[in-house]
């Protein structure tokens, strides 16, 4: 198929675009940056200068490729800028599920995330409401994510993400990545609190299997919850930081998801079921 991939250069996209090439299938991927072409075009697919933001672009971007699927694995997380990824997930998507209606694309992958479902005591299926009513700081979050998962429904065929928390390479997680710089810091106290975590390569290649996939939504994560007072301490001793504070505190929406439907359903098996042995081997090829 042809494939458009917006967000070919980030912590997703460059394990996808290797993936997509070697399974067969012609990829345009787009990149804001005159001096990220080459990593794109280093893959094997074809690179065009878009910013999502730009309307205009993003139409003639999408004019030009005429894809049969577009992957949408835009953020932008890595500069921590939470307002900017807000907005790439409402006025971005929108832009990006308009250009592909005029260019009659008729399905869409979109990245989304698992934590973003209502208060609960077990890890949330997909069956469970996201969480509308939610108070700032969480709300921005939330309505981002509401706008993204409602835009590309407009599309014929849409498969949406909800991706766990994301470790591995050039994730927050990695050695030298924002987290390892909170914990080393003893900014981030182990509570109660539940999460799914995913590895990065784990999430490029469900999206290359959701081409194949019925639309919806599906939760990507690991087979293995766990409570910050399990997961923090493996964490910081895998990159050499002190044991966290513990705290025995909470937010009610910290409950982590099920993968049951994409494991039953759908027949997915996660590269790394659990963070266990996924923190320590994600961090020995860095």
């Amino acid at each position: 198929m042809r494939i458009f991939v917006a967000g070919a250069t980030g912590a997703v996209g460059s394990f996808l675009l290797p993936k997509l090439i070697r399974a067969g299938h012609e990829v345009i991927g787009i990149t804001q940056s005159e001096s990220k072409k080459s990593i794109i075009e280093n893959t094997g697919a074809k690179a065009l200068i878009a910013d999502v933001f730009d309307r205009e672009a993003i139409r003639s971007a999408l004019a030009e490729s005429q894809p049969e699927v577009i992957i949408h694995q835009l953020t932008s997380l890595s500069s921590r800028n939470f307002s900017d990824n807000t907005r790439i997930r409402i006025e971005g998507t929108q832009n990006l599920v308009d250009a592909a209606l005029l260019a009659g694309v008729k399905r869409i992958i979109a990245q989304s995330i698992s934590w973003a479902y209502e208060p609960g005591e077990r890890p949330a299926t997909e069956d469970v409401s996201l969480h509308v009513v939610a108070e700032e700081p969480r709300k921005s979050t939330i309505d981002g994510i509401l706008a993204l998962e409602s835009a590309v429904t407009q599309i014929p065929q849409y498969v949406i993400l909800r991706y766990g928390m994301l470790y591995g390479p050039n994730t927050w997680y990695e050695h030298n990545g924002f987290m390892a710089e909170q914990i080393h810091q003893m900014q981030v106290p182990a509570t109660e609190g539940v999460t799914s975590f995913l590895h990065v390569e784990d999430a490029a290649e469900v999206a290359l299997l959701a081409l194949q996939w019925p639309s919806g939504a599906v939760n990507i994560v690991d087979d293995d919850p766990a409570r910050g007072i399990d997961w923090l301490p493996v964490y910081a001793q895998a990159v050499g930081a002190p044991i966290p504070e513990t705290l025995s505190n909470s937010n009610a929406w910290e409950r982590g998801a099920s993968n049951r439907k994409a494991r039953q359903e759908y027949g997915w098996k996660p590269l790394y079921p659990t963070w266990r042995t996924g923190f320590t081997d994600s961090l020995n090829q860095l």
